[in-house]
């Protein structure tokens, strides 16, 4: 069934959309802005004394270079910064994959942020905090008794998923938006897609399993900021922001949020047929 937001025109986006859309030239723009919104909240919150708590992804990745780059130039300390990341791969019994997989989101923060800041500068491990397959409602937790997420930071996958909280159509919007960090099975979609990415079309080789962070944890962050730049994003980012609010697409739960934003570069903003 043909649906009229898909043919929202570039010109046209951003108008009338229940969450706000930001249009930026570039992927770097938008890398850049995600990148500035981390770093000018830590400078903030650390000139007023307070902890600065962020839900982190991998994917997008673009604008974790340009942190990097600005944290060791202005010096700027993570000592009472803590990053949740938002969810990693598993193997079918359960256990995280190995680290020093290509897929291990574990693996790619160690490589491309955390070793990759000044050691006086960054945060100590056990502010690093992955989803623990182990005890998966430890970072809940945590979250809780930090006085909550400033932003969440993110991604809209191809079947709208936020982390890898997959559609539960099953569930009403206030189910879907309570839902917890748990352990869950990855949708075909989802896979397919990722597998595209990430190895080449090797389909069979992408994992199954996955820990995410709950719905609940990101949507009670104060802010939400999501990137789009991806071909099949000028789909996703319009159905997100003019479709009907449903636990069929996850992204849409955001459209009641006080303080949501999508950036979008100019490959996403494409009218997508």
């Amino acid at each position: 069934m043909d649906k009229a937001y898909y043919h929202i025109s570039e010109a046209q986006l951003g108008e009338g959309a229940k969450i706000p859309l930001v249009k930026m030239e570039s992927s770097e723009a938008v890398f850049r802005k995600m990148a500035d919104m981390m770093a000018d909240c830590i400078l903030e919150n650390n000139a007023a004394g307070r902890r600065t708590v962020f839900i982190c992804p991998v994917g997008p990745v673009g604008q974790y270079p340009f942190f990097v780059e600005r944290v060791n130039k202005e010096r700027i300390s993570l000592k009472n910064v803590w990053f949740f990341n938002m969810d990693e791969y598993l193997n079918d019994d359960g256990s995280y994959i190995d680290a020093a997989s290509p897929l291990s989101f574990r693996g790619f923060m160690d490589r491309v942020v955390y070793t990759q800041i000044d050691p006086e500068l960054v945060m100590p491990p056990e502010q690093r905090v992955f989803p623990d397959p182990a005890d998966p409602a430890r970072g809940d937790r945590m979250i809780e008794e930090l006085g909550g997420v400033d932003i969440a930071f993110g991604g809209i996958g191809i079947t709208g998923h936020l982390a890898f909280n997959e559609p539960q159509p099953e569930l009403s919007c206030e189910e879907f938006a309570a839902l917890p960090t748990r352990m869950l099975d990855i949708h075909a979609e989802t896979r397919a897609t990722n597998s595209v990415g990430d190895l080449g079309g090797a389909l069979e080789c992408m994992p199954k399993r996955c820990i995410t962070i709950g719905m609940k944890q990101i949507l009670s962050a104060k802010k939400i900021r999501l990137g789009v730049f991806r071909d099949w994003h000028r789909a996703v980012v319009r159905r997100a922001a003019y479709g009907d609010r449903t636990a069929d697409f996850p992204a849409t739960l955001a459209q009641t949020h006080p303080d949501a934003m999508i950036l979008i570069n100019d490959v996403a903003s494409k009218q997508p047929y």
